[in-house]
């Protein structure tokens, strides 16, 4: 009886363990001034703060001692909920082509945070983690052509996220939450 035990439980315990996924590739290169500025969140796997966002805006400002100063905005529940506000601080990681990057929320621990896609004019980019659990499709504009954004899940299914988890943020032209 206890070597059935023994064996129940290992088997448990190896079912536990998960395989690991192989490295996600970054972009080669980001030009940290380009990278700069406001990028809405057109679709992402959301973080439990942010499940329900609206015009969701992250903005990054490079900091004179090589830190990004990120201030993510969106509202609440609709385009009328409350506003909400939370500022981490990224930390360049790879500093070969400055792709990834822990993202601070709370000190010591800094969340992974990989530049996966970025068009050649700055204008979309994909966030991404090693662990497939969050992802973010972020354009300059509020809003992406469907063409592009299809291709965009493609990608992203192919990286190993189970893209019906993708949730479409809803923007509004001209409106900051």
């Amino acid at each position: 009886m206890r070597r059935l035990l023994t064996i129940l439980c290992a088997s448990l315990l190896a079912g536990c363990q998960s395989v690991p996924m192989p490295p996600m590739e970054t972009v080669t290169q980001v030009d940290m001034n380009r990278f700069m500025g406001d990028w809405y969140v057109i679709a992402h796997i959301p973080t439990f703060p942010e499940r329900n966002a609206y015009n969701a805006i992250e903005s990054y400002r490079l900091n004179p001692d090589g830190t990004v100063a990120t201030t993510f905005t969106f509202r609440e529940g609709g385009f009328d909920g409350e506003p909400r506000r939370m500022q981490p601080t990224g930390f360049v990681t790879d500093r070969s082509g400055n792709a990834i990057w822990g993202m601070q929320f709370i000190w010591p621990f800094k969340a992974d945070y990989r530049i996966v896609y970025l068009r050649p004019d700055y204008g979309v980019t994909v966030i991404a983690r090693q662990r497939r659990d969050y992802v973010w499709i972020m354009a300059r504009s509020p809003y992406m052509a469907e063409s592009d954004y299809g291709q965009l899940v493609e990608r992203i299914a192919a990286w190993g996220y189970d893209v019906k988890k993708l949730r479409r943020v809803p923007q509004r032209q001209g409106e900051r939450p």
